[in-house]
């Protein structure tokens, strides 16, 4: 329960699967981002780091097989799910050829996704991704150990969770909704301020005695990691 939950985005436009699908996967303990048009999943995809993409090929304006071939050539190694009403076999051929790694047709049981959903994420750990790195900051998903300067520092696991979101969306100003949706897993305002409570103890833990700030506040929206240009 303390770990970072995997980040799973879920490109459909049908409501009552969105809701079906999202519900099962937060029960089990996924934070789960839905993109109900082509584009928004495109950028998404792109923009952020999930760990799974659920992609539907019926979706609204660029549709899930651009998204696929797009999101190929960015990010070759993402584990995607298509997920799709199409039950020809030219189409579940032509979606595996753009890259997706499994194909489930509606209507389907949330049992098989959600063991679909484990399968690739088992075969898709990769060591290259299990460390991050900003600066002279390390943190390693495997081991649950950071590093500054060769220094080894003592995180909770929230403080490590929390570390982990800013270290993934590092150059970016991430909000205190964001944070508290995906290191708590809640989608409501009313924690924001234990948002800051948690970056002020990781900071003195990570910053402090390290010649300068990784971690700023931007004035107004939140936090930014690795960057000079946010405002302090």
């Amino acid at each position: 329960m303390g770990c970072l939950r995997m980040r799973i985005l879920v490109a459909e436009d049908d409501s009552s699967v969105v809701s079906f699908v999202r519900k099962g996967l937060e029960a089990e303990n996924y934070a789960v981002d839905v993109a109900p048009e082509g584009e928004e999943a495109r950028f998404m995809a792109e923009e952020y780091d999930y760990d799974l993409v659920i992609l539907d090929l019926n979706l609204p304006g660029m549709g899930g097989l651009d998204v696929l071939k797009h999101l190929r050539a960015k990010k070759p190694s993402i584990p995607v799910i298509v997920l799709t009403a199409r039950s020809g076999v030219e189409d579940r051929v032509k979606g595996l050829d753009l890259g997706a790694d499994d194909y489930l047709t509606k209507p389907f049981s949330f049992s098989e996704l959600s063991a679909r959903v484990r399968a690739l994420l088992r075969r898709g750990s990769r060591p290259a991704e299990s460390v991050l790195k900003v600066e002279d900051l390390e943190l390693n998903r495997v081991s649950r150990t950071v590093r500054r300067g060769g220094k080894k520092i003592e995180l909770t696991q929230k403080e490590f969770a929390l570390l982990e979101y800013l270290m993934r969306h590092a150059g970016r100003r991430v909000t205190r909704a964001m944070i508290v949706e995906h290191v708590w897993n809640l989608s409501f305002d009313s924690m924001t301020n234990v948002v800051d409570v948690y970056v002020n103890y990781v900071r003195k833990k990570v910053d402090e005695g390290f010649g300068h700030r990784l971690i700023r506040t931007v004035r107004g929206v939140g936090y930014q990691m690795g960057s000079d240009e946010a405002e302090e």
